[in-house]
């Protein structure tokens, strides 16, 4: 068998470097040694492998699979996009999950003590598998800010989690989207870690009039590009 073809190496011009100053928990996070390469084998460019099964129907609405007794709170919205290799192909069939804060900026985790309500009808994370074109499609409500701690009066961004799973391990994403106008984005450390301001921007998403249902929902489209020179820069 030949051996796989090699992803290129992770474009350090695009993705914020492990230890940013800015974003305090970096520091105690970031390798303190140099990393060291291990060449690429089969497993790392052919798996993992997700079927439809993994992301049953309804778990791609966010606004229905964690319902109780009523609608969650907030404004529902459409969040769709492709994702795309290095190579700008579709990738099909990979598995998108996101995760996030409900509408008063809130997530249900112990560690987030942010004196705001949590939603019974809201869980704040869900998943769905690409189609044939490497599209994904979500419906959920728009997370709302909330402070963080990282410096005095520091609050993060209405922003979603994404992880992705690509073809292989080499191409596992981990990253945010976030909104279009938000004043709170030149505040944050973590939107600005990336090096390069046109990289930066493929974080924020497009308002889109043709996803937007009309009385029903906004819409917003998002393009994940895994590694490569236009990859989308990594959560920091």
């Amino acid at each position: 068998m030949a051996d796989p073809a090699p992803y290129r190496a992770r474009d350090w011009d695009v993705h914020p470097a492990y230890d940013y100053p800015a974003y305090a928990s970096t520091e105690f996070r970031a390798p303190k040694q140099p990393l060291v390469p291990i060449p690429h084998t089969l497993s790392e460019v052919t798996g993992p492998s997700f079927g439809r099964e993994a992301a049953p129907e309804g778990e791609a609405d966010l606004t229905v699979n964690a319902r109780v007794n009523g609608e969650p709170m907030g404004e529902r919205i459409i969040v769709t996009g492709r994702v795309l290799d290095e190579n700008g192909r579709a990738v099909p069939d990979t598995m998108v999950e996101i995760w996030q804060s409900n509408a008063a900026g809130r997530y249900i985790h112990e560690v987030d003590q942010h004196d705001a309500p949590l939603d019974p009808n809201f869980i704040g994370a869900g998943r769905t598998v690409t189609d044939a074109d490497g599209r994904y499609r979500f419906v959920t409500v728009r997370p709302g800010a909330y402070p963080w701690g990282n410096h005095h009066n520091a609050w993060r961004p209405a922003h979603i989690h994404f992880s992705l799973f690509g073809p292989g391990f080499a191409t596992r994403l981990v990253s945010q989207m976030y909104f279009p106008g938000d004043p709170l984005l030149e505040f944050d450390p973590i939107f600005n870690g990336s090096p390069s301001p046109e990289a930066m921007q493929a974080l924020v998403a497009d308002f889109s009039m043709e996803v937007t249902r009309p009385e029903w929902a906004l819409g917003y489209e998002w393009d994940i590009v895994l590694r490569g020179r236009d990859a989308t820069p990594m959560e920091g």
